[in-house]
């Protein structure tokens, strides 16, 4: 059997020694756990900044952020050099400029500044310097040009600009007309044109939807003689000199003539002779609109309209010498004109309808 050891209590000078060696071994190690530790020196690698400060640089976050959220809505007014802006990019809806108003608007931004900024949008393909097409403000960008032209003076080199960018072309073209019916109203010309030239362009698949969709806060009665003013500029644009001038019951009665076929007289009336105003232009074009009007009234040319037959509510009706038949028939309600033949259309028979009210109208 195992001697067993006898086990004594340690003295007095033992303990004292075993205490200085565990100090020893001890003193070099952190009491601080890990990832305390961790903390604390990340803590101490960090400066001290006065809470001014801190107040500071959030506010200037804050205002960054704003700026950049502004810059993308299109709410930041910029300096934009003129030679960055290609001023006809875009087919413009206003056909002339006045060189009246103009003189005024140049009057009124060499004493005031430009008040308003144009807005611009990013061309998708920047051609040497200019990076920009207007979207509205035309007249104010040729304004600002000239004045540089004029003075040479260095703040005229630039324009207060809002950069914008439509969701596509047609949403462009929709903007630049609102933005010119709203400050100074089109005439009925131009807004034929820009919707014809839309079209020609490519932007809208027909004048019917261009003119739906650029001028869709005007009344049915309205967008069918804009129509009617597409129908002038793309049949007889390239030879009238004062379009612009044409009232709205004389551009109502071109676009009628056209459409009953009174095209080639009128271009053979329009190319024989060289006007200086409006008012000889329209003499001009009137003998022959008012010719085809007597030749629409004329009913004789297509015989006199036979007794309505028993049972069949309507009438052999008459031929034109354009090619449209005119019949009548009737109803429990009333009397009804039937229109066929070539060139039928929505806008013909909105023309037509616009007619019967001027002959209807009790005479002023």
């Amino acid at each position: 059997m195992a001697k067993r050891r006898k086990l004594s209590a340690p003295s007095t000078e033992d303990l004292t020694r075993m205490e200085e060696e565990f100090r020893r071994e001890t003193s070099s190690a952190s009491a601080m756990a890990p990832i305390a530790q961790v903390a604390a020196e990340a803590a101490r690698s960090v400066p001290v900044t006065d809470p001014d400060v801190r107040a500071e640089n959030a506010r200037n976050a804050v205002s960054a952020k704003v700026l950049r959220d502004s810059e993308a809505a299109g709410l930041l007014i910029r300096e934009i050099p003129l030679e960055q802006i290609n001023p006809e990019d875009m087919v413009r809806d206003r056909a002339m400029l006045a060189e009246d108003d103009m003189m005024e608007l140049r009057t009124s931004i060499a004493a005031n500044g430009l008040r308003l900024p144009i807005e611009l949008y990013e061309l998708a393909e920047p051609v040497g310097d200019c990076r920009f097409g207007i979207l509205s403000g035309y007249r104010r960008f040729k304004a600002v040009s000239a004045l540089l032209a004029l003075t040479a003076d260095a703040k005229y080199s630039t324009i207060k600009s809002l950069i914008r960018q439509p969701g596509s072309v047609p949403e462009a073209f929709a903007a630049m007309v609102e933005e010119n019916e709203v400050r100074a109203g089109l005439s009925p010309f131009e807004r034929g044109r820009i919707s014809s030239l839309a079209v020609q362009m490519g932007v809208f698949a027909s004048t019917e939807e261009a003119v739906n969709a650029m001028f869709s806060a005007a009344s049915k009665a309205k967008r069918s003689k804009i129509r009617s003013f597409a129908l002038i500029f793309e049949e007889l644009g390239d030879l009238m000199a004062f379009p612009e001038a044409l009232s709205e019951k004389q551009g109502l009665r071109l676009s009628a003539a056209l459409r009953g076929g009174a095209e080639a007289a009128l271009r053979d009336n329009l190319g024989s002779v060289i006007v200086e105003e409006a008012e000889a232009e329209w003499a001009v074009l009137e003998p022959q609109i008012a010719k085809f009007e007597d030749l629409s009234r004329d009913v004789k040319r297509g015989g006199r309209p036979a007794k309505k037959r028993v049972g069949s509510g309507a009438t052999d009706g008459v031929k034109t010498s354009t090619g449209f038949s005119i019949r009548r028939e009737e109803d429990s309600r009333g009397y009804l004109i039937r229109i066929g033949g070539r060139k039928v259309d929505h806008e013909m028979i909105d023309t037509l309808i616009l007619e019967l009210q001027r002959l209807l109208e009790a005479p002023k």
